[in-house]
């Protein structure tokens, strides 16, 4: 296995990886680091978020910074300010034994003051997100004019977030003489663009996505009913009192209303998503990092940039759309070569998506149950009782106390004494109702989504009409636009009921393709707000950015407003109304 060392880091910088327990590269570290140090071309790297390119570009950085030029040398942009600051907080400890390399992060949501005054003082290495240096140039605030090194960062999330114009204008400000180093989970047209525009005959490394994933976690997944999941996550963290987790749900709706029961059962919770203002996200994780919290629940989005190298566990509340979204939460854990586990909460229907992540990802996803009441009592209580006896307590009493309590609990034996404390543990623990949450296979219980709707997904799949995503299959017969046959075929797998023109409401909904949603996605998002069944829900017709749905006459009164006071990951109010 290759090291460090063998990719020809110097030995201060060798000494730093050391200090924070780095011990052999990651794929992409291994192959761009050596191109990065003494290379003097562009360079593209395209890997999965969550596989070390933080060093892959800021290692060889750091070698190649001058500090005896007191000029700015690097510039980073990342697409967030928690990325930003981590990127930061690495390159300052990677430089730990360096000479003085001066880095600096600049975002928004901070006084913009601080930060010109800061730049005042010569920065050899500047990240920031393109909003706040569009800022700072305009002010004058911040040179480029020396610059030697551009570093983008999560290209593609750039793009995403809508930073094209930005990344334009800030490119037009620097040196045609300095290398750009690219690094990017995809390679959509935009970053084509930029590649084409501003990048000289660059070196691509492409890392292999099977590949991406770190070994040193372990992957899991549990059959459990909708209503069940918050019962789920309550025992896995009365499984392990020590659990640093992460849970990922898929609105910020879900992420608050989580968090708030979790709370109200004095679960040490919080949120973190897009409503929260820059002071209480920072109060949050500064709560987090300071373990003040056991476990953390956010968005997709929200969790971007976060970095905390002790999480043990990643929770799945939901499946993402995407799996490169999936190797992202989970790298979340098992960092600097420590362990960490994976658990994704499916519902019987969803089992092919654990399939098919396992298949595309070259990954082993193991099934376990969700810990049982009894498992649960037998574990807390045989490390309570560890406690109480290795606890010291000779010296650290007031003798007065202990007579008053010996007095005090004189009259009782030592079995009711051991009684009643177990009985005051037992309220500590909040195991609630005594039964197995954990779905079986076979259960059709979910809302109907048990075998029955997996065989026709998996018919359909042989029939090259749809993948499972629900979209169609490219090489399969007939047109390839969907939207106006899909109409017609009323929107769901064969076999569906199909709702009379005329007897069936239509309603608009705000989210279409554009968000990642799907004929199935939308479905399952209708069903688990309004309650009504799959079986009344008709056709589903999906556009770029809204969709229409139909239900059968006696469902129309759950749709009416059930669907009010939700706000979308990018903060849009969700809108569902009667389509006249």
């Amino acid at each position: 296995m290759t090291t460090f060392k063998e990719l020809g880091l110097s030995e201060p910088v060798l000494k730093g990886l050391t200090d924070l327990g780095f011990e052999n590269p990651t794929e992409i570290q291994e192959q761009a680091i050596p191109q990065l140090l003494g290379g003097d071309h562009d360079f593209i790297g395209l890997a999965q978020t969550g596989t070390g390119k933080t060093a892959a570009f800021g290692l060889p950085l750091l070698e190649r910074i001058d500090t005896s030029k007191n000029v700015t040398q690097a510039l980073v942009l990342a697409p967030t300010r928690e990325l930003g600051q981590q990127i930061a907080e690495q390159l300052e400890k990677f430089s730990r034994h360096l000479d003085r390399v001066n880095v600096l992060a600049v975002y928004g949501g901070a006084a913009i003051s601080n930060q010109m005054r800061a730049l005042r003082k010569a920065q050899h290495v500047i990240i920031a997100t393109p909003g706040r240096l569009i800022d700072l140039i305009k002010r004058k605030a911040v040179k480029l004019d020396q610059l030697k090194y551009l570093v983008l960062d999560e290209a593609d999330e750039m793009l995403n977030m809508g930073f094209k114009d930005e990344l334009d204008e800030i490119l037009s400000h620097t040196p045609e003489t300095k290398l750009t180093w690219l690094f990017s989970a995809t390679m959509p047209s935009e970053i084509k663009r930029i590649v084409s525009k501003y990048m000289d005959n660059p070196i691509e490394i492409r890392i292999n996505p099977k590949n991406a994933v770190n070994t040193n976690i372990e992957h899991q997944y549990v059959i459990v009913k909708q209503a069940d999941k918050t019962e789920a996550i309550t025992r896995f963290l009365d499984m392990n009192a020590n659990m640093r987790g992460l849970v990922f749900c898929r609105t910020k709706r879900d992420t608050q209303n989580l968090a708030e029961e979790l709370l109200k059962h004095n679960y040490k919770a919080d949120a973190l998503h897009g409503d929260l203002s820059q002071m209480q996200r920072d109060r949050v994780m500064k709560r987090f990092k300071a373990h003040q919290l056991q476990v953390l629940i956010a968005t997709d989005v929200a969790a971007r940039g976060i970095d905390v190298v002790d999480l043990t566990h990643v929770f799945h509340f939901t499946l993402p759309d995407d799996n490169s979204y999936y190797t992202h939460r989970s790298g979340r854990t098992a960092r600097a070569g420590k362990k960490g586990i994976s658990i994704a909460f499916i519902n019987t229907r969803e089992k092919y998506k654990i399939d098919r992540i396992a298949k595309q990802l070259g990954i082993k996803i193991n099934n376990v149950q969700i810990p049982s009441i009894d498992k649960i009592m037998d574990i807390r209580f045989e490390n309570w009782c560890q406690f109480i006896m290795e606890k010291e307590t000779k010296g650290k009493i007031d003798p007065k106390i202990l007579e008053k309590v010996h007095s005090l609990f004189g009259g009782l034996s030592k079995e009711e004494l051991i009684d009643k404390m177990v009985a005051d543990e037992l309220e500590k623990l909040n195991l609630g109702a005594k039964k197995d949450i954990n779905a079986k296979s076979s259960d059709r219980s979910d809302r109907g989504e048990g075998r029955r709707d997996g065989r026709r997904d998996n018919r359909r799949d042989r029939d090259g009409r749809r993948d499972r995503d629900g979209r169609r299959d490219r090489d399969s017969r007939g047109d390839r636009d969907s939207g106006s046959r899909d109409s017609r075929k009323e929107g769901g797998p064969r076999g569906r009921k199909t709702l009379g023109k005329g007897e069936s409401p239509r309603f608009f909904i705000n989210l279409g393709s554009r968000d990642k949603v799907n004929k199935q996605d939308m479905m399952d998002f209708i069903c688990r707000i309004s309650g009504v069944e799959r079986s009344s829900i008709g056709s589903v017709d999906i556009q770029k950015s809204f969709s229409f749905f139909e239900v059968d006459a006696k469902s129309e009164k759950k749709i009416t407003n059930k669907f009010n006071n939700i706000t979308l990951e990018d903060g849009r109010e969700l809108r569902v109304n009667r389509d006249n």
